[in-house]
């Protein structure tokens, strides 16, 4: 087999893996509301790339269908299906200093929701301080909670971690956070559909 034998079948290969995404099948976007489509529209865009896109792959995790399994260490997001199939969303996950695992289940959900910065948060940015004493910053294209969110309990306790969008998704593919899964806006919406409160969610 000759030089442009093999470039031809690679050409071939790498078509055929941009048809169906990166490992996998892109999925359609989720139905907005008003609110929806006005948030959004101001809100920070970036382009992800193709790997932190949303694709249907076979499922990695070996969970059951509707469990939520975050792969901190790759930064991806799988959301189970029937048939060993599973969502893959692209996240951004905590740094080594503030990551977060174990298993929590969604205590609470959340359209474009208000945030108030957390009491460890404070004592490292002091500058948060006037937005807590504000009363904290409500929901909006500007918030860091982006479009929907999905509260993690452990037992009726609060962990203060959650799955939530993002105002900054060029970041998505890193790890950055203070422990909570960013996800782009849209993936955000995607999965606040698919879910219900008592979802399990396992963070590797």
């Amino acid at each position: 087999m000759n030089f442009r034998t093999l470039a031809c079948i690679g050409l071939m290969t790498t078509a055929l893996a941009g048809c169906n995404g990166v490992g996998g099948v892109r999925t359609p976007d989720p139905n907005l509301n008003a609110k929806d489509k006005e948030f959004l529209s101001l809100a920070p865009n970036a382009n992800v790339g193709g790997e932190y896109e949303r694709f249907i792959v076979d499922d990695p995790t070996g969970a059951a269908p509707g469990t939520i399994t975050i792969d901190s260490s790759q930064n991806f997001l799988y959301y189970s299906m029937p048939n060993k199939k599973a969502i893959r969303y692209g996240v951004a996950t905590g740094s080594e200093a503030a990551g977060w695992k174990g298993e929590a289940r969604v205590g609470k959900l959340a359209e474009w929701p208000g945030w108030m910065p957390p009491a460890d948060m404070l004592e490292r940015w002091p500058h948060l301080r006037p937005t807590a004493e504000a009363g904290g910053l409500p929901g909006g294209p500007d918030n860091p909670l982006g479009a929907r969110a999905l509260y993690l309990f452990q037992g009726s306790k609060d962990t203060l971690y959650r799955i939530h969008g993002t105002n900054e998704p060029d970041k998505i593919g890193q790890h950055v956070s203070s422990g909570c899964i960013r996800m782009r806006n849209v993936d955000a919406i995607d999965l606040y559909n698919r879910v219900k409160i008592g979802t399990k969610v396992v963070v590797l």
